[in-house]
């Protein structure tokens, strides 16, 4: 290599240093742990929440009771001060989400907010006795029922991205206290 100039031995050097570099990364993020896809979504216990609002609501509270492991709740809250609203989100097992929603708000109000805009269809399921009815168009398609006796003016709102069948699911579930 007596005849090489400074230039080329330079730009080897180079070329050299770059594929040391390239090869040190690529073996640093073979052993660094990472993940592929969405990170594992946490399971929540409502359990606690889910008797504050049976204590304080005006109305009777709607939780699911019966639904496999695969159906995972992920958030919960109940706000007395905000026509006792009471919210209890899953997800399904095939990863759609589906909600619980209660609250003694103007329904007309309440059902949009809680469907994400859907609006009511002439569709209704008989599900547990009572009627829900159908709502789609919205960010969210919803189950709804509304101005049942014993739910003392209270709406229940079953909604999210899962399909009809998740959300009958759901519905069928919930136990009311």
């Amino acid at each position: 290599m007596a005849g090489m100039s400074g230039k080329q031995k330079s730009a080897r050097d180079m070329i050299l240093s770059l594929g040391l570099i390239v090869l040190a990364a690529g073996v640093i993020w073979i052993f660094i742990p990472h993940e592929d896809g969405e990170p594992p979504v946490k399971r929540v216990d409502y359990r606690v929440e889910l008797l504050t609002a049976q204590r304080a609501a005006s109305y009777p509270v709607a939780a699911p009771q019966g639904l496999s492991e695969d159906w995972k709740a992920t958030s919960v809250r109940f706000k007395g001060d905000d026509f006792d609203a009471w919210h209890l989100g899953f997800r399904a097992p095939d990863g759609e989400y589906v909600a619980v929603e209660q609250s003694t708000k103007k329904a007309t109000t309440f059902i949009e907010d809680a469907s994400q805009g859907a609006r009511a269809t002439e569709r209704t399921e008989e599900i547990g006795g009572r009627t829900w009815t159908r709502y789609t168009g919205g960010r969210y398609d919803a189950l709804v029922l509304h101005g049942a006796d014993d739910m003392k003016g209270a709406t229940t709102v079953v909604a999210g991205t899962g399909s009809f069948d998740q959300l009958s699911k759901m519905a069928a579930a919930l136990k009311i206290a």
